[in-house]
């Protein structure tokens, strides 16, 4: 019966990272008392064996049903056997729950008997899973409890000690709420556990208020294009030309406020169907013009190609177009041509791993093998704001993020934040809203505003506080002309990154370490007594 409940709470806690089955208010609360469950189980289970095989249960039903849009990518737009692109699904969800399994048996191997300290020992086992999921090959951090915590109180502590400090203190309050339950006869126990829990609510709404940024310079208009060209077009050949066009026409709509004309023009990843080097030369005379004509900067992701030391060399890139770009800087990889290379590759899509080919091959995904930018490229100037580009699932590698708001050699920290991407690979899916909690996150973490230009969505504006100011419905065409105030300042988790939370759970590994040796030789000494 308990293996049921925990598919259930399995299920329910992949619902609780984007609004939908769930909505929003209650999304913190359905991730603490979902994973509350397998804690309570971990806590009571007859061996570290049972405890890891728990976590398994919940983790295959959280990971599959949480990551499930993977299969359209494969299957659907990928074509893909389907039998095989499932199995992918399975086999990615079961190597997600080593993660979970290593935090469930280190606890068990750390603490037999559940009391206070126990909580903490957990929660730090877990934030150390989720560390080492979003770190080992590359890693992939999707699912991280932290972002069902975007708007609750939790997110407070993502300015001081970022995602996996979230992860941490919601960790601690589903242990908090597995001992109480285990010790409910125990009046006093319960009642001092539950205190607690309340006590980091109360806490962390005292943090909400603090505002670790101020504003700099005067707000800057700025468009989002999403042109939601269907994925099965994108690289068709026969089609793909009109429908990147699609994109432009709508980059040359009248502005939203007459005033406030768009400075920037933002679309969304690689809506140039081929390298930059291989575009008719007209074909960038004519986004010159347009440029032009806008008074806007565009800001275009496509793909791009360069010979760097006789070695070719190509990128997942946003390029810098304006009126005054020359057309053969655009071929001759002059650095007159301001862009960002993408440095945080998808493994599949973007570089092949080792011994994989085979599993690439499967799949028919164009522009599957790129080099990596320089972890700190130069920010976009504009009218002295200054933007910092990152594309796809960079966003959500937060600690990846905090190089660019700092200077670097005569190039100016970030005050704006954007992103730029293409989810038309999984559908209309709870891909769009997951990745949405991700990228509020990271606002919340610098204290500065996160833009979003996606093909299918969610295009939004999202402020310094990780609130979404203005937003497109998912999977239509259409422009979002916002007004952005970059803000200057720098949170405590820009200063210091992950560390802090790391050597936090490290010390706890280590408190629980010496309290089981120090009581191994308690029973030896008492025997030999």
């Amino acid at each position: 019966m308990f293996y049921l409940l925990l598919v259930a709470a399995g299920l329910l806690h992949a619902q609780s990272f984007a609004a939908g089955v769930i909505p929003a208010v209650f999304l913190p609360y359905a991730q603490l008392f979902s994973l509350a469950v397998l804690f309570f189980g971990i806590m009571r289970a007859a061996s570290r064996k049972q405890a890891v095989a728990f976590t398994f249960i919940f983790g295959l039903a959280n990971f599959c049903s949480g990551i499930y849009w993977l299969y359209i990518s494969m299957h659907t737009y990928g074509h893909m056997i389907g039998a095989l692109a499932a199995t992918a699904v399975f086999l990615l969800s079961f190597y997600l729950c080593l993660y979970p399994a290593l935090a469930a048996y280190l606890y068990r191997l750390l603490d037999q008997r559940p009391r206070f300290f126990s909580a903490f020992l957990l929660a730090a086992a877990w934030a150390l899973g989720e560390w080492l999921r979003a770190t080992v090959f590359t890693g992939f951090p999707w699912l991280n409890i932290a972002y069902a915590h975007v708007d609750g109180p939790l997110s407070a502590w993502a300015p001081i000690i970022g995602a996996y400090g979230v992860a941490f203190i919601a960790a601690l309050l589903s242990a908090l709420i597995a001992l109480t339950l285990h010790h409910w006869r125990l009046k006093k126990q319960a009642a001092l556990y539950l205190l607690c829990g309340i006590g980091i609510f109360v806490a962390s709404s005292l943090l909400k208020p603090i505002n670790w940024s101020q504003p700099v310079n005067e707000p800057i208009s700025i468009r989002l294009i999403q042109g939601n060209i269907d994925q099965a077009t994108k690289f068709n050949p026969q089609e793909m030309f009109a429908s990147m066009w699609e994109n432009f026409e709508l980059a040359l709509l009248p502005p939203s406020d007459e005033q406030h004309p768009p400075r920037i023009v933002i679309f969304p990843e690689t809506i140039i169907p081929s390298f930059q080097n291989r575009m008719d030369p007209q074909f960038w005379q004519s986004v010159i013009n347009m440029a032009a004509a806008q008074g806007a900067e565009f800001f275009i992701g496509a793909p791009y190609f360069a010979e760097h030391n006789a070695q070719p060399y190509f990128a997942n890139s946003i390029l810098a177009i304006n009126g005054n770009t020359q057309v053969d800087d655009l071929y001759n990889a002059s650095q007159a041509i301001k862009r960002y290379d993408k440095q945080h590759l998808v493994p599949f899509g973007e570089f092949i791993p080792f011994g994989f080919r085979w599993f690439v091959e499967a799949m028919s995904v164009p522009l599957g093998d790129f080099n990596r930018g320089a972890v700190r490229q130069n920010n976009f100037i504009v009218d002295q704001h200054v933007l910092a580009p990152n594309i796809c699932y960079e966003d959500i590698f937060g600690n990846e993020l905090l190089p660019a708001l700092f200077p670097h050699e005569g190039d100016p920290g970030a005050s704006i934040l954007f992103n730029v991407s293409n989810l038309a690979w999984f559908g209309n899916t709870y891909a769009l809203g997951q990745h949405l909690q991700m990228a509020r996150m990271r606002a919340q973490e610098t204290a500065r505003p996160m833009l979003r230009a996606t093909n299918t969505g969610a295009t939004a504006a999202i402020d310094q506080y990780g609130n979404v100011v203005s937003s497109l419905p998912n999977a239509v065409p259409g422009i979002l002309d916002v007004l952005v105030q970059g803000t200057e300042g720098y949170t405590p988790y820009a200063r210091a990154g992950n560390p802090p939370i790391l050597l936090l759970i490290g010390l706890i590994m280590l408190l629980s370490l010496r309290r089981k040796v120090f009581s191994r030789h308690s029973v030896v000494i008492q025997q030999q007594k």
